[in-house]
């Protein structure tokens, strides 16, 4: 049977990214038989690194047939992988996030779990002199996903490994960092075409703070003007998402990746507690911006309160 290689729900550059890279490993060093595959829509960042490096788009699935063998990346959390996860043959987990637990394995597997910025950062890693092999797309591909998850080096989730990976990587490529980054922010950027809802759930995760139910959500942006200027949409939007989605209230952290701030949309009481709970800050308005803050794994998740 064909190995399933799949990261989260809402896939970012990773999540497209490190099942290509993961499943060309499989498929070309180990010998085994994969196929990466969608947990929804690539974002427009994920969806240029597709076109740019030539890469097939991987096809997208909802859930997995009972007994199919996966591989897991870029996440842990079954709230993040279809609802009958624990039904298919989980045979590894490839990430950098906390563990959170909840899944369940037919038998011993494989799991690396690694304090870097990205997933693909791991794969090079176990690669190791196998990662001379990849061809110029999977290596374009590990380079992206690098440098969007650490925004061009930026992110406090970076690490000295991860940007000398990502060093190496371009310099095999003859690919020139800053005009390839600004490149991707410039792609990641563009969600004119996408409405409200779309923009609330694009990059977005959920997590349960203090028996609260929230749905977090990041835009990371070189122009967030353009998602600011749609704020009192964005807000009447979040109410009916929030509803859908069965949680208490959406957080759109608004990323400011040039000036390495977010802003924080408010729609009501709830989320200025949280904004002067979670952050030191004082609010005014119904938006408030959290200097520094780049990271939701790092720097929201850990710190959110209510």
């Amino acid at each position: 049977m064909t190995v399933q290689v799949f990261g989260h729900k809402s896939p970012d550059t990773d999540s497209t990214g490190s099942p290509i890279v993961w499943a060309w490993y499989l498929n070309e060093i180990k010998g085994i038989s994969a196929a990466p595959k969608l947990l929804g829509e690539p974002n427009t960042e994920a969806a240029f690194v597709l076109e740019r490096w030539n890469l097939d788009k991987p096809e997208i699935i909802s859930g997995v047939d009972a007994g199919t063998p996966v591989v897991i990346v870029d996440t842990n959390n079954p709230a993040e992988l279809p609802a009958n996860i624990n039904d298919a043959d989980i045979q590894a987990i490839i990430d950098h996030h906390k563990l959170v637990g909840g899944l369940e394995t037919k038998g011993p597997i494989d799991i690396t779990v690694r304090p870097l910025a990205c997933t693909a950062t791991i794969m090079v890693d176990l690669m190791g002199d196998d990662a001379a092999k990849m061809p110029e797309a999977i290596k374009g591909a590990a380079l992206s996903c690098i440098l969007s998850d650490t925004l061009e080096f930026r992110s406090p989730t970076t690490t000295d490994h991860d940007r000398a990976v990502a060093e190496k990587l371009a310099a095999e490529l003859g690919i020139d960092i800053p005009f390839y980054a600004s490149e991707l922010f410039e792609a990641k950027s563009d969600v004119s075409a996408f409405s409200d809802a779309e923009l609330l759930r694009m990059d977005s995760k959920e997590y349960t703070v203090d028996g609260k139910e929230f749905r977090v959500s990041v835009l990371e942006t070189t122009a967030p003007k353009l998602v600011l200027d749609r704020k009192d949409s964005l807000m009447a939007s979040m109410v009916d998402v929030a509803a859908e989605d069965g949680a208490d209230q959406v957080l759109l952290f608004v990323v400011d990746i040039l000036n390495e701030e977010a802003t924080l949309l408010v729609p009501n009481d709830l989320v200025k507690t949280v904004a002067e709970k979670s952050f030191g800050a004082t609010v005014t308005g119904d938006t408030v911006v959290l200097p520094g803050i780049m990271s939701r794994k790092k720097q929201i998740i850990p710190n959110l309160k209510v």
